[in-house]
C-alpha cells in the first residue's frame, strides 16, 4: 500500500497559502488509501479558491517497465515511454509572446502542466499504467467532473505523483479532490475491471465504415464530388456502412446553417436523402462551439464569446485563418448551438455528427469551475443537444469527459497525406501535430479504449494513387493497424477510381476485425510487433514505424 503526502496550494482573501497538512484553520483533507484505491475529500472552514492538489508518493520504476502516456485529448500522442525517456511539450520559439504561446499550447496541456524535458518525467491524463511483460499496474481516475486527474512520474527521483487541475475552482463546502482505482491484473483484465467500474453508457454503434471528404478534398468540397464519391462506393456497397460529409460545405465556421449555395445549390438535406438512398448512416462534420472570426455570428454576437483576461475574444484555435470560441454558459449561445443542432439533425436528418475542436470550450478556468469540470458539463450538454438516439464521433476532445457520452470518438492525430510528415512536423511546436506515424501509435497504444468505452476512430487510411505520398506498403500498414485496432475505418477516396487491388483491400479494411490482440508494442528502435490470435492461428505483424516497411507478416 502507498504512503502518500499531500501537497495542496489554495488562495484565501488573495494570499496564495501552500501546505501538506490535513488538518489547519482553513481546511480539513480526508485521504483514504487502500490497495485498490485512493480517495481525498476536501473540508474547507471558509471559502477557498484553489490553485493546486497533489498526492507524492515513492515508487521506482525499473528499467524493464514501461510508463503509458495518455494524452491530453483525441490528438495527443501516447506512447509508451521507458524509465529513461524524453517527452517534450512545446519549442521554445513559441514563447516569444504570450500570444504565440497560447497559439502553440491551446491545443494541449501545455499553458498548465509542466514539461521540463527531463529524461523519466512525463505525465498522463485520467489513467495510466506501469507495465512489466504481460502485467500492469493501473491507475484510473473515476471521474474528471471536479478537475482533469494527472499521474506524474519522475524517475530521476523514484517519485509518482496524483494530481489534481483544480485551479479556479472556488468552494465554501466539500470537494471530491480524488478517486482513483489502483488495479494490478494483466492488461484486458485491468482495462476490463476499469472501465466496468466506470457504469458508462453503452455506445450504439460496434462497428462503422465507409467515408469521409476532408483527407482529399480539404474544404474544397461540392455537390458534384460529393455524389460522384458516394455513387463510386457502389462496387462495395455491401462493405460500406457510413458516409460522412466533412468541413467545407458552410459559408464559414460557426455558420453552420448558411450552406454555402455554390457550392451545394440543392443545399445539405438533398445530401443526406441522397446518402440515405444508398442505405447508408449520413454523418456531417460540425466545430460547435468553433466560429471563425470572419463568421457572420462573431461579429454579430461577440457578447456569446469567450473572453481572455482583457475582455478580447480568445482564439479557441488557429485553423481557418483564426477562430473563436462560443460560450456555452451564456444562454443566448447555447440557444444558439441547440438550435442549429435541431436543423441538421432533424430538418436535414442526418444520422451523425462528428464534433471537433471541442478542447476550446474549456482551455482556461472560469465561473468557479476548473477545466476538467467544464469540459464534462460541455460533453453533457453537446449530448442534450444531440439526443439519445443520434450518433456523435468525437474529434479534439480530452478523453475523461468523453467517457459515457461519444458512441465513437477519434483517438489519435490527424494522419498526413505524406507518409513521412511535410516538414514543418518536424518543426513542430506541439504533440497534436498531423502525423501517420502518431497516428498509429496512438491506434495501438490506446487500443484499450475499443469496445471497452466507445469504438475507436484511428482516422483514415488510403488506397488512391493521387494527391498522396505513400508506397504501396505504407498504405497496407496504415490501413491493417486501423483494421486490427480500431472499428470506425474510413477512406477519403473516391472508390470508383479502384481498380481490383484497391478494391479487394478496402474490403478487407473495412471488415470488423475479431482478432484478439495479445501483445503490442516497441520491441526495437521504430520496431513495432503485433502479436495476435486469428482464427486459431497466432501471428505476429512487425513493421518500422518510422520507415512504415513491413518486417514480418
Amino acid at each position: 500500500m502507498y504512503n502518500f503526502i499531500p501537497h495542496f496550494e489554495y488562495k484565501l482573501n488573495g494570499a496564495v497559502k501552500k501546505s501538506s497538512e490535513l488538518k489547519t484553520d482553513d481546511y480539513s483533507l480526508d485521504i483514504n488509501v487502500t490497495d485498490s484505491a485512493v480517495k481525498a475529500v476536501l473540508h474547507p472552514s471558509k471559502e477557498l479558491e484553489l490553485v493546486a492538489f497533489s498526492l507524492e508518493t515513492s515508487r521506482k520504476m525499473s528499467s524493464d517497465e514501461v510508463f503509458f502516456v495518455n494524452g491530453f485529448q483525441s490528438w495527443s500522442t501516447s506512447p509508451e515511454v521507458g524509465c529513461n525517456e524524453v517527452v517534450k511539450g512545446i519549442n521554445s520559439i513559441a514563447n516569444i509572446s504570450k500570444f504565440t504561446r497560447h497559439l502553440a499550447a491551446m491545443s494541449g496541456d501545455y499553458l498548465f502542466e509542466d514539461y521540463d524535458n527531463k529524461p523519466g518525467h512525463f505525465h498522463s491524463f485520467t489513467y495510466t499504467y506501469l507495465r512489466k511483460g504481460a502485467d500492469i499496474e493501473l491507475f484510473g481516475s473515476k471521474t474528471e467532473r471536479t478537475g482533469y486527474t494527472i499521474f506524474e512520474n519522475d524517475t530521476s527521483a523514484d517519485k509518482f505523483f496524483i494530481k489534481k487541475d483544480v485551479c479556479g475552482v472556488i468552494t465554501g463546502g466539500d470537494y471530491e479532490l480524488l478517486d482513483v482505482s489502483i488495479i494490478n491484473k494483466t492488461y484486458d483484465e485491468a482495462f476490463d475491471e476499469y472501465f466496468a467500474s466506470l457504469n458508462l453508457r453503452k455506445s450504439k454503434i460496434e462497428h462503422m465504415s465507409g467515408y469521409t471528404s476532408w483527407y482529399n478534398y480539404f474544404q474544397k468540397i461540392d455537390e458534384k464530388i460529393i455524389l460522384r464519391d458516394l455513387d463510386g462506393l457502389d462496387k462495395v456497397k455491401d462493405a460500406v456502412s457510413i458516409f460522412q460529409i466533412d468541413d467545407g460545405y458552410e459559408t464559414f465556421v460557426g455558420d453552420w446553417l448558411r450552406v454555402d449555395e455554390k457550392k451545394f445549390p440543392r443545399g445539405m438535406k438533398f445530401i443526406a436523402d441522397k446518402i440515405h438512398e444508398k442505405g447508408y448512416t449520413a454523418g456531417i462534420w460540425i466545430a460547435p462551439f468553433s466560429c471563425q472570426r470572419v463568421s457572420v455570428v462573431a461579429k454579430e454576437h461577440p457578447d456569446w464569446l469567450i473572453k481572455d483576461e482583457n475582455g478580447k475574444p480568445m482564439w479557441g484555435c488557429f485553423a481557418w485563418g483564426g477562430a473563436y470560441t462560443l460560450d456555452m454558459y451564456n444562454p443566448e449561445a447555447a440557444d444558439y448551438i441547440r438550435n442549429f443542432f435541431n436543423v441538421i439533425l432533424n430538418d436535414w436528418g442526418y444520422d451523425m455528427v462528428k464534433l471537433d475542436f471541442l478542447y476550446s470550450q474549456a482551455i482556461y478556468p472560469r465561473n468557479g469551475k476548473s477545466r476538467g469540470q467544464i469540459m464534462c458539463e460541455a460533453m453533457d450538454f453537446l449530448r442534450e443537444c444531440v439526443g439519445e438516439e443520434k450518433l456523435i464521433l468525437g474529434c479534439g476532445v480530452p478523453l475523461g469527459p468523453s467517457f459515457g457520452v461519444v458512441d465513437a470518438c477519434r483517438i489519435s492525430c490527424d494522419v498526413d497525406l505524406v507518409y513521412g510528415g511535410k516538414f514543418y512536423n518536424k518543426l513542430s511546436v506541439n504533440r497534436e501535430v498531423p502525423s501517420a506515424q502518431n497516428s498509429m501509435n496512438n491506434s495501438i497504444f490506446r487500443r484499450h479504449l475499443n469496445q471497452r468505452v466507445f469504438c475507436n476512430d484511428p482516422d483514415v487510411f488510403f488506397l488512391r494513387k493521387i494527391n498522396l505520398d505513400f508506397t504501396d506498403e505504407q498504405k497496407f500498414i496504415l490501413g491493417k493497424v486501423n483494421n486490427l485496432f480500431g472499428d470506425v475505418l474510413f477512406v477519403s477516396d473516391n472508390a470508383g477510381d479502384y481498380g481490383e487491388k484497391e478494391t479487394e483491400f478496402v474490403r478487407k479494411f473495412f471488415k470488423k476485425n475479431d482478432s484478439k490482440i495479445i501483445s503490442a508494442g516497441f520491441t526495437d528502435k521504430d520496431v513495432i510487433s503485433v502479436i495476435y490470435t486469428e482464427g486459431d492461428a497466432e501471428k505476429n505483424f512487425t513493421f518500422n514505424l518510422k520507415q512504415g516497411v513491413i518486417i514480418k507478416q
